[in-house]
């Protein structure tokens, strides 16, 4: 017997069924991820996948359901027996398209960007003019843009939401993660973060083997080689560039993400899924990421000094001023560390001072009002 869960299952690309993503705590509303449905030319429809998704609304509510792709890229999945939602079956879902690039076109980006990076040319003109054409910038808004979308409908509108492009491995996984960077406050911190990631991207099956098979820097064109997740941390970045006391995370902990997915003697993001990690026993060769990372020693340089836990929802500029060049992966050999470093350690040492002059005043504090709770001498009878 095939249980109704089965059934939404068989009814969207490669069984990928609606599944909760993020939970707000705020107002109860939900953030779901899926592939597409599989409604073809003759508009099929799966009654047991109209109810799970609906099962997220409250009574009178609507929903959203955000579709990575354009329209016509929607239309054209039918003819291939893909498709999206249709209005008559899902007449309390609002869909909306925000197209994001498919990961082909990102690694060309990246191979333009990583060309302009290295360009040695003293040509101001030349290097703006390559860096405009690698459009790396360009998806990195579109990305925030549907993100800061998706974080809307929940937060402000009071609304569900269901993500998907195509498969449900790449655009989606980036939306619904950065979704929540933007929404929960331990999202924010390192143990959160890797759950984020454990969560969004090794658990939701993104093929980091083949995405990751090469070095970023690599001229090569892989088939299905593509940076979708260090578009992903590039996109942290630039809200932690934005908002650099929200974070208990720095950016040397972003790089060191980005490092490991293309390399790394960790067992943590290799594989397609996690299946394929189980099967090849790695639990069993080697030891997590995160295991390293979490040591205290390790943990301390990925601390960010200007943390202070922020519990609001955080809204990024996604304005072409407001986003930058990562410099820290694609200038840090054209750069030199020496003068971030000695910044970073004057930071610490403010930091330090103050943290010492204020344990100074507490004191002062005490001891002021201990010397006010005790009897004066001179009371008269």
């Amino acid at each position: 017997m095939t249980t109704p869960l089965r059934k939404a299952a068989a009814f969207r690309h490669g069984g990928r069924f609606p599944v909760l993503s993020y939970y707000h705590k705020k107002n109860s509303m939900v953030m779901m991820r899926a592939g597409q449905p599989l409604t073809g030319t003759n508009g099929r429809r799966c009654k047991e996948d109209e109810k799970l998704i609906n099962a997220t609304l409250r009574a009178g509510k609507r929903g959203y359901i955000i579709d990575t792709r354009t329209v016509n890229q929607a239309q054209q999945a039918k003819a291939r027996g893909g498709g999206f939602e249709q209005e008559a079956n899902y007449p309390q879902w609002r869909r909306i398209h925000k197209a994001i690039e498919r990961w082909n076109i990102l690694q060309e980006s990246l191979i333009k960007l990583v060309e302009a990076c290295n360009d040695q040319s003293p040509s101001m003109d030349r290097w703006l003019s390559k860096l405009e054409a690698s459009n790396w910038l360009t998806y990195v808004k579109e990305i925030l843009t549907t993100a800061c979308l998706a974080a809307q409908c929940i937060d402000r509108e009071g609304a569900s939401v269901l993500v998907h492009g195509t498969e449900g491995t790449d655009s989606t996984l980036q939306v619904t993660s950065l979704a929540q960077i933007i929404l929960d406050p331990a999202s924010r911190t390192i143990r959160g973060f890797q759950s984020l990631v454990e969560r969004e991207w090794l658990q939701a099956g993104h093929p980091f083997q083949q995405r990751c098979a090469q070095a970023a820097y690599s001229m090569g064109k892989p088939r299905w080689e593509a940076p979708v997740f260090l578009l992903f941390l590039d996109c942290v970045w630039q809200i932690l560039r934005q908002f650099p006391c929200s974070f208990q995370f720095n950016e040397h902990f972003l790089v060191m993400l980005f490092q490991h997915a293309y390399a790394s003697q960790f067992s943590t993001f290799m594989g397609n899924n996690a299946a394929e990690r189980v099967k090849l026993k790695l639990s069993q060769k080697t030891v997590s990421l995160w295991s390293w990372v979490n040591r205290p020693q390790q943990m301390e340089r990925f601390l960010n000094p200007l943390y202070e836990p922020n519990s609001l929802v955080i809204w990024p500029s996604v304005a072409p001023q407001s986003l930058l060049l990562w410099e820290g992966v694609f200038l840090r050999w054209n750069r030199s560390s020496k003068c971030l470093e000695e910044a970073s350690e004057e930071v610490l040492h403010i930091i330090e001072h103050n943290k010492d002059l204020q344990v100074k005043v507490n004191a002062l504090r005490r001891q002021l009002a201990q010397l006010e709770t005790q009897d004066s001498p001179l009371d008269t009878p």
